[in-house]
């Protein structure tokens, strides 16, 4: 009998970890350093009960990834002890790399590493202090393994990652648009050929489920607001660190501190040990003490955007159909200039100029098959008799236009 320690979760009641290499996952340092991330970063600005963080959404994903192994069993798939323990230490550290604030560090503070290759060096700097105890999840996470079924659980269109953060994101929203089946889906999985499918029975379900996803990008993910407040803390990252470019001292935590005062890109971060143990430190905590301090900044762009953002008087937004064009991006940083009394060079700062598009589903990454009853399998944009193909990859765009309020 497997000894569990079990966790209460708001969105699927009791979570069962194994304790053993699992449950010293969960406790591992830089696991808990997700407790100090938010999941959905200033979306709370738009909805304040989405105070979830990232270490939730990991349990969540584990969680499910448990409910798909023991449904697949159930059907015969066989899945080794071994393999079943990898996927669900994959998924349960698939998040690990991701910095404050979602997305917001990439491009501002570091350049050229995704939050995936951070989390690859997390977990290696974990499975080496366990000794090699992580080598078969993290040949599984990076596609390596040959049964690729087991990959496509942590990292599809159909991943338990997807699953869990839809139905969260929704529960802590109030968005029940996004409150899919995620337990009809895993008892409809099966795998042939080592490709994982969705039993006919289950379509309906994905047919919610991608329209869910589309609801929640654009009710969420990408609302106005949420997006207009990430603007303003991207921007004020920005001016600082063009401040810190110049010699100037800023507050900020030590972690803080040394991505804003090194150029770090992705052959720094390679070379420099120490860049991945300040990320390891860094989280929203940080950045919020920052920008309480940056208040009182004598630099007026920076403290502009920082009682903003602690006052949450966000930037104003408009979306537009057609791009900006260049006429209307120089008179508003004329206007911008005049209003705030700065120089039209730095006038960017108060303004945000973005194309945002999304689509349902990406016919050409890895297809959600539907398995029929004669063992026939179709793509699920040729068997849903409501989504077609052209409405479910077409992607819409929008412009969004973002600027400081006065």
């Amino acid at each position: 009998m497997v000894d569990n320690k079990t966790i209460i979760d708001p969105v699927f009641g009791f979570i069962k970890v194994p304790r053993g290499l699992l449950l010293d996952i969960v406790k591992h340092p830089l696991m808990q350093r997700l407790t100090r991330i938010k999941q959905l970063g200033l979306a709370s600005f738009v909805y304040p009960g989405a105070q979830h963080t990232r270490f939730q959404h990991s349990l969540g994903a584990f969680h499910l990834m448990s409910e798909a192994i023991v449904s697949l069993l159930q059907k015969g798939i066989f899945i080794f002890d071994s393999e079943a323990e990898a996927i669900q230490a994959a998924i349960l550290m698939h998040d690990i790399g991701h910095g404050p604030f979602s997305h917001v560090l990439e491009d501002t503070l570091i350049h050229g590493i995704a939050h995936e290759d951070i989390s690859l060096m997390m977990m290696e700097q974990i499975n080496n202090e366990m000794n090699g105890a992580l080598n078969l999840a993290l040949k599984i996470f990076k596609d390596e393994y040959p049964k690729r079924f087991l990959h496509q659980l942590i990292s599809s269109q159909l991943d338990m990652d997807r699953l869990d953060y839809l139905r969260r994101d929704s529960f802590f929203t109030g968005v029940t648009e996004g409150n899919i089946g995620s337990a009809r889906i895993i008892k409809m999985l099966n795998v042939v050929d080592d490709q994982l499918v969705v039993e006919q029975k289950g379509i309906y379900s994905i047919e919610n489920y991608l329209t869910s996803r589309r609801l929640m990008y654009w009710q969420v993910y990408l609302h106005k607001t949420a997006v207009a407040s990430e603007k303003v803390l991207v921007n004020a990252l920005l001016r600082a660190k063009q401040l810190a470019h110049e010699g100037k001292q800023l507050f900020a935590p030590p972690p803080l501190h040394y991505f804003l005062y090194n150029d770090v890109d992705r052959q720094w971060f390679m070379s420099h040990d120490e860049a991945l143990r300040h990320y390891e430190l860094l989280d929203d905590n940080d950045i919020w003490s920052a920008m309480k301090m940056w208040t009182t900044s004598d630099d007026k762009i920076l403290s502009l955007l920082a009682t903003d953002l602690i006052t949450r008087r966000i930037f104003k937004v408009e979306i537009h159909d057609e791009p900006i064009g260049e006429e209307q991006k120089e008179l508003l940083h004329q206007d911008i200039a005049r209003k705030a009394g700065i120089d039209i060079a730095d006038a960017h700062y108060l303004t945000s100029i973005n194309t945002i598009e999304k689509d349902m589903y990406n016919i050409d990454d890895d297809h959600i098959a539907i398995l029929y009853k004669d063992g026939t399998i179709k793509d699920i944009a040729e068997a849903s008799e409501i989504l077609n193909v052209s409405l479910l990859s077409k992607k819409i765009r929008k412009y969004y236009l973002c600027y400081h309020r006065f």
